[in-house]
């Protein structure tokens, strides 16, 4: 294979097909990178260890349906905000081990000699990243149809749980990369990645939910995973209409955008064989 303009992959051989002989960078670090994910067993084992998770948790809201704890719309709006939470947290931790790990497994080094000039890799590893996020989303959906039966509540629950759920897995894909990147070991990027889904998923499930009043707006505002529930439950329980708390995903929205912007723009200097950004 021969390197071609801005990130761009051409083959070498004369009877590839056109479109393979101009593949877009990114696309072949996206490819090689879900096919490691799931061929390797790893995808299929979240995926599972995510159907249990769910399993339970629409199990205990339709006990507590049955038993009038919980309304139908509150029932729905609690899987889907299992099914996003744990959906982007297993998202965090394979984007985390992307860079961090490849060092460690020596496979790093091959990866950067490949005609792709760096970019291409991070958009590469961030959408298979996200493909792990797209898979536990497919899986939550007969559990939100069995739950939201005889209401018309199904539809814009899921239209709401992937919008918001994969701003969100976006965001936090962009950070693990980003930890992983800098960090110095593969052990130290997860456990990073461990302390910062520690600090982001506390608040939500604290009892009685977050401090009342404007301070405790603001921190619900400033966590973007706690913001992003919170939208949900607004439109899902509260009835409210789509766009009257949209500020509640600025958040989630500034995060992506910070943490993607600062990979692409340092990109060429962070991945790299030894963590850290380099300062050439």
């Amino acid at each position: 294979m021969t390197a071609g303009l801005h990130g761009r992959v051409r083959s070498a051989e004369p009877g590839v097909d056109a479109v393979r002989r101009d593949t877009p960078g990114w696309w072949v670090v996206a490819e090689q990178e879900c096919r490691d994910l799931w061929v390797s067993g790893r995808g299929p084992a979240l995926v599972f260890a995510f159907s249990v998770v769910l399993s339970v948790m629409t199990y205990l809201a339709g006990t507590s349906q049955v038993l009038n704890f919980l309304e139908q719309r509150e029932a729905v709006n609690l899987t889907l905000q299992v099914a996003v939470a744990v959906g982007v947290l297993v998202t965090l931790v394979v984007s985390a081990d992307a860079i961090s790990g490849e060092r460690e497994r020596g496979t790093l080094e091959s990866l950067l000699l490949a005609p792709v000039s760096r970019r291409p890799i991070i958009i590469g590893k961030t959408a298979a990243a996200l493909s792990l996020w797209l898979a536990t989303f497919v899986v939550s959906v007969p559990y939100l149809w069995v739950l939201g039966r005889g209401v018309s509540i199904v539809g814009q629950a899921l239209l709401l749980g992937l919008l918001v759920g994969t701003l969100l897995a976006v965001a936090l894909a962009a950070l693990g990369l980003l930890i992983s990147a800098v960090s110095s070991s593969n052990k130290v990027s997860l456990a990073v990645s461990l302390f910062l889904l520690l600090a982001l998923f506390a608040p939500t499930q604290l009892p009685g939910g977050a401090p009342k009043g404007w301070f405790g707006d603001l921190l619900v505002r400033l966590n973007p995973v706690d913001a992003a529930l919170h939208y949900l439950t607004a439109v899902l329980v509260n009835g409210h209409a789509w766009t009257r708390d949209l500020s509640y995903l600025v958040s989630p929205l500034l995060t992506a955008a910070l943490a993607g912007g600062v990979l692409v723009a340092a990109g060429t200097r962070m991945v790299r064989l030894h963590g850290g950004v380099s300062g050439e």
